[in-house]
């Protein structure tokens, strides 16, 4: 059963994974979804179960961006737009050349600048709306391993705070931004890292699943936060790490033992089937 209309929603990255898993729990909520995703046929797929909205959509190009938006608003008005969109690169940041560089950056940070830009040019003009970044325990806290991905992640979240103290500032009380922070969270992203030593860090407290992830979003649509950690004594964990960047360093060699230990763990859990 449904909760009664909340209005329409449009969720990123939404053919699989954690992005399909939101635009399911939103969509049991009482949202009309939009699901975007890169891969038309495969989110066409996707969206078939929760009323088969869908569309193509690269969030690096900002034109293409700003017409989802139109097409949303044209439901009646867009009320929440969710950027999960997002790639992972992991190992030494000297590693990665680069273009490497550039579309990891331009997938996790410029392509949500895109759609946050592009949901926020409808809600300013129609006075309410929501944005909700699925950002990373990452853009708390520089993860070893993971540096590229959690400079991008750190972006994402400075972008996001900012622009929601600018909303304030220009008189916009009822549009909001939110940021959802989760541990790692077993989806395609790190079904093939269960050997990889750069993937150390998102193994090192608790594998979420995307639906306990996605039920958090979910909530969070409907209450909006400047930021949600998930779990939240994780949160405060790396939270508290960050304001100790030097403990934070000298505890490396912890982090990776724990981190292999996750990934062991996580191995011993999972069937082959768990990992296409």
């Amino acid at each position: 059963m449904t909760s009664p209309g909340r209005g329409v929603a449009v969720v990123t990255g939404a053919a699989g994974g954690l992005g399909r898993a939101i635009a399911a729990a939103l969509h049991a909520d009482g949202w009309s979804v939009l699901l975007t995703d890169l891969d038309p046929a495969a989110v066409a797929v996707a969206a078939v179960p929760l009323g088969g909205w869908s569309a193509a959509l690269d969030v690096r190009d900002e034109g293409a961006c700003a017409e989802i938006a139109a097409e949303a608003a044209s439901r009646g008005g867009l009320d929440l737009w969710v950027n999960n969109a997002g790639i992972l690169v992991t190992g030494p940041a000297w590693e990665h050349d680069g273009p490497t560089r550039r579309r990891v950056f331009d997938v996790n940070a410029l392509g949500a600048m895109n759609g946050t830009l592009a949901a926020l040019a409808v809600m300013r003009g129609q006075g309410h709306g929501h944005v909700l970044n699925v950002v990373s325990l990452a853009g708390l806290i520089a993860a070893p391993g993971e540096t590229v991905y959690a400079a991008s992640k750190h972006a994402l979240l400075a972008f996001s705070l900012g622009t929601l103290s600018d909303l304030r500032m220009a008189g916009h009380r009822r549009v909001h931004v939110s940021c959802l922070c989760p541990d790692g969270i077993w989806t395609p992203m790190l079904h093939d890292r269960l050997d990889d030593p750069g993937a150390l860090a998102s193994f090192t407290g608790s594998m979420l699943t995307p639906e306990r992830v996605a039920a958090r979003a979910a909530r969070l649509a409907r209450r909006p936060r400047p930021v949600v950690s998930l779990p939240r004594w994780r949160g405060a964990q790396v939270r508290l790490l960050d304001t100790l960047p030097r403990l934070a360093i000298g505890l490396t060699p912890l982090i990776q033992a724990v981190g292999r230990a996750g990934q062991r763990r996580q191995l011993r859990r999972v069937t082959p089937t768990d990992r296409l």
